[in-house]
This record gives structure tokens, sequence and C-alpha cells, in this order.
């Protein structure tokens, strides 16, 4: 039986943070004034003066994290995904990636999850930017075990890295001892391929079990891992079901839509349909009917798939 792990995204950020720390006291978090909305408020008490605020300052938050690493330190670095990927673009590719800095960037409150927040909160292009720096991997995450080995990975592995995650909870997909070096084949068809990452894999998953209901078998991947893209399990995936849905909390452009195009055209040609955020900017709302607007939740998978098999 699995063991799943039923926690806020925030949260165990927060304690796998704590965990690194402990382990290695050459650990650092930095935050720009969200210690609340990510949950490391508390780490102040423990990590002392190896958790900093440097206040609604993210391109100086960027250049501080680069400085204490060629001092000897691994930064993990949140704000909201705009500020780092926007915001802070030019720190991330001079001070981090050029520079061959290790760094760990966190972007939160990703693409719909930043409801209430509005369109100037609301990231549909963090991926993109970051996909287009050499040598950043890119992260999106699906629930919280998932972001826990990932963080640990990053941690371990010098570079830069961008985990893309949710604050609240996601409903729990994993074991807790699972482990993620490739893409997860979570339930295998033959007719369709539902190639999804983030929040859109819990999306995936319901509408294979709709689809089922008609008669229609789906391939469903978790591609967590934009950049580096597990190319080879998404084409033998493709081989068998020529018939590619991605699906993503995120603009279609230069993410996980167009990585899988790319590899499609380049290995495999075969139709691609690729549902996201197209030529829009974000809004206010509840995620759920964001989802829904954006078509990137199960009913819309469902609905495309059927229109796409009955032409």
């Amino acid at each position: 039986m699995k063991q799943l792990l039923d926690i806020e995204m925030r949260k165990q950020y927060a304690n796998i943070l704590q965990e690194l720390y402990e382990h290695d006291k050459n650990v650092f978090a930095l935050e720009a004034d969200l210690s609340s909305s990510m949950a490391t408020a508390g780490l102040k008490k423990t990590m002392g003066s190896n958790y900093i605020n440097v206040g609604i300052m993210e391109a100086n938050m960027v250049g501080v994290a680069a400085g204490i690493n060629v001092a000897g330190g691994v930064c993990f670095v949140h704000s909201f995904g705009q500020f780092i990927a926007r915001r802070a673009l030019d720190q991330v590719f001079v001070s981090l990636a050029y520079a061959k800095v290790h760094c760990v960037l966190v972007g939160s409150d990703a693409g719909v999850s930043a409801e209430h927040n509005g369109g100037t909160h609301m990231t549909f292009e963090d991926s993109g930017i970051m996909r287009t720096i050499p040598g950043v991997c890119i992260y999106d995450v699906s629930d919280p075990v998932q972001l826990a080995y990932l963080m640990k990975k990053a941690y371990a592995t010098p570079g830069v890295h961008y985990i893309r995650t949710i604050r609240k909870k996601l409903e729990p997909i994993y074991d807790v001892h699972e482990t993620f070096e490739n893409a997860k084949l979570l339930r295998e068809g033959h007719h369709v391929s539902l190639v999804a990452n983030g929040i859109c894999v819990q999306e995936a998953l319901k509408a294979a079990e709709e689809l089922q209901q008609s008669g229609i078998e789906c391939d469903v991947i978790d591609a967590y891992s934009v950049q580096p893209l597990d190319q080879e399990t998404i084409l033998t995936s493709a081989r068998k079901t020529n018939l590619v849905v991605t699906i993503e909390n995120h603009n279609v452009n230069n993410a996980l839509g167009s990585a899988v195009a790319e590899a499609l055209s380049e290995n495999y040609p075969t139709k691609l349909i690729r549902l996201g955020i197209k030529n829009a900017f974000g809004q206010v709302g509840s995620m759920d009917y964001l989802k829904k607007f954006y078509q990137i939740d199960a009913s819309s998978i469902t609905r495309t798939v059927k229109e796409v098999l009955n032409k």
C-alpha cells in the first residue's frame, strides 16, 4: 500500500530546508518578505544567520545568494515565480548561471495557483524564461514527495536549479519512498499520451479515468523535469499512441509543450495538441475556475481528446 504525504507544499518546503540545514550548516534560506506566505518564518529560530530576509529586493537577493555560494554556502532562494524569473532575470543570468554558481531558485504561487493575487502575480512565463538560460534545470512539481526529492537533488547537484511549485496542498500522488530521475509513467494506455506536470498531473489522471469510460486508454506521464526533458519516455509513448497531448499550468510557448514539440519534430513527428495558457494574462479567480477557464482541467482534457480522436 502506498504511503502518501498529505501536507501543504509550503510546509514541505520549510521542512526540507530544516532537514538540509541540520545535515549541512552551509545551507542558507533566502526570502524577499514572504516568510509567512511560504511557511519559513519559523526557520529563523533554528537557522539563525543562515536565514536571511532581504526585504522586497529580489534582484539583490539573487546577488546575495551568488556571494554566499562563492564563500561556500548553498542557497535556497524563494519568491513568487514572476519575481524570480522576470524581475531578477539579469542577476539569475549573469550572477548565477554565467558565473557557474550553485543555487536553488524556488518560484511559488505558480500559474493559476496565485488565484486572488491576480494577473500581476500570476506567472505563465517563468519556466519559459528560465529555459532560455544555458544549463538551468527546471522542475514543475506535482506533489510534496516529489518536491522533497527534487530539493535534495538540487542541493546535491552543482549548477542553477529552478523549482516551480504552488504553496497550498496538492493531492498526493507518490509513495514517500519514490525516486525521481526520469519522467514518471503513471498509467498505461494505447490511444493517447497525456504529458503533464505540476498541478496538471492530477487533472491528466482524472481525465484518463473519464476517457476510459468511453473506451479510450491513456498513457499518463508526469514530465516534472522541463529541462532536461526525459525525451525517451515521451518518445516511447508517442510511438505507441501517435497522439500526444501536453497539459501545463504555463504558457504553451517555451516550456513543457514547446519542449515536447521540439523532441517530437526532431525524432518522431506525430500529432501533438498543447493545452495551456495561450496569448493571455492572468486574472483573479479560484484555482478551479481558472483551470477551467484556461482549459487545463480534466474536463477540458477529456473533451479535447475526444474531439481529436473523432475527427
